[in-house]
Order: structure tokens, then sequence, then C-alpha cells
């Protein structure tokens, strides 16, 4: 999904995505050379942050969304509907999933009333400029050798 979805999806944007938050699960963390989620994001030049151990609100946003996720789509869905495949199911949650991103309002502590797509595209000006800083500092630390030697 990151490398077929949300990687694309940020080069559309014309943005680059520099960091992702994880939990420490194994389908995450494991040795950079030998996994190859840890990788992928290496070779995509993509900082990995990790969930503070045993506490799931350092990951707030997500678990929330879990559990908006459970009752909102899957709690109804599978009482409408039996679904015959994974595939079947997957293409009812693609069409949640753009309900929610485009159409749903959400009132949480970043949308204000907006949807999260609206909420994005507002701050992508903010995001632009935040990677023209980080590829600044890039090209200070190959020019300069490290942080160390810039300060």
């Amino acid at each position: 999904m990151l490398n077929d979805q949300v990687v694309p999806f940020f080069e559309q944007q014309e943005l680059r995505l520099l960091r992702i938050l994880t939990d420490r699960g194994t389908e995450y963390c494991g040795i950079r050379e030998q996994h190859e989620y840890q990788l992928y994001l290496a070779i995509e030049d993509i900082d990995h942050t990790k969930t503070k151990a045993k506490s799931p609100q350092t990951n707030g946003i997500c678990e929330r969304f879990h559990r908006t996720i459970q009752e909102e789509f899957y709690a109804i869905a599978f009482r409408k509907k039996i679904y015959r495949s994974i595939e079947e199911l997957q293409l009812d949650l693609n069409s949640w999933l753009s309900y929610y991103n485009n159409e749903r309002t959400h009132t949480g502590k970043h949308c204000y009333g907006k949807t999260p797509m609206q909420t994005f595209l507002d701050s992508k000006t903010i995001a632009k400029e935040k990677l023209l800083e980080t590829l600044a500092e890039e090209q200070k630390i190959l020019t300069f050798g490290s942080k160390d030697n810039i300060e």
C-alpha cells in the first residue's frame, strides 16, 4: 500500500513523504538490511519513527481511526451483507474510505469541520515549505559534511 498508493499520492501532490510513524510490530521493524519494510523505507529515503512501546496514545489519531472504521464500516457492513471474497470486502472498504476522506466532515483537532482531504489540501503550502527547508538542510550537510560542522 505504501509503495502502490501512499508514495504515488504524495508525488501527485508534488510532495515527498519524509517520515512515517508506525507501531513496533514485526511487520514494520527489523534489521534494515534484512527486513523488507525497513529496506523499502531506506531506499525511498523515508525516516521511520516508532511509537513508544505499550503506549497506544502515542499514535492516538490512528487508534481513533481504527475505532471509527470498526464502528462506521465493519460493524455495519457485516450486518448488511455476506461477503464472498476479500476482494468484495475491499471494494466496499475503498468506497467507505473515499467517503471518509472526501465527504465526511471531521470535528477533530486538525480538521475543524472539514474533510481530511480538504485539511490536507489547505496545508499543502506549509508542507512544501517544510520540504524545501528539509532539502536545503540536507544540501548543507552534503556540502559541509555533517551537522556538527555547520554550527
